[in-house]
């Protein structure tokens, strides 16, 4: 009797755990999907803004990260994309592309962060109140 009841437990485990996993990857594609578009990548070096460059405007910018080290920024086609770069793992590199609100290339040797944020403000106001 007491087998009996280990195996129908083991059932009900395997079915929760199916249907969490179905949830859980039902969540991931959906915030993934309805992330939006990004319209600006910003670089910081050491915590530090470096620039901020229109992900509409096909262009290669070359990075001075810590310690003497570069990073090669290419923009195309609204991506982002770590081309060329002088650490050792060259992790940053085979990151691939970058293009909506929230994504990132992080280069720890050279202390380079590339994030993707929206568009480009044409205000310098953070807030407006009356």
């Amino acid at each position: 009797m007491q087998e009996e009841q280990n195996t129908v437990m083991g059932r009900r485990d395997a079915v929760l755990l199916v249907i969490l996993l179905a949830v859980g990857a039902l969540l991931f594609f959906f915030f993934r999907i309805n992330r939006a578009e990004g319209g600006t990548a910003v670089v910081r070096v050491s915590g530090e803004t470096y620039g901020s460059y229109d992900l509409h405007t096909d262009q290669e910018i070359e990075i001075q990260g810590t310690n003497g080290g570069t990073n090669l920024l290419q923009i195309r086609d609204g991506k982002a994309s770590v081309i060329q770069a002088s650490c050792p793992d060259l992790l940053c590199v085979h990151q691939g592309t970058v293009s909506r609100q929230g994504e990132s290339i992080i280069c720890l040797p050279n202390e380079v962060v590339v994030e993707i944020s929206g568009a480009m403000e044409e205000t310098a106001y953070d807030v407006l109140s009356e």
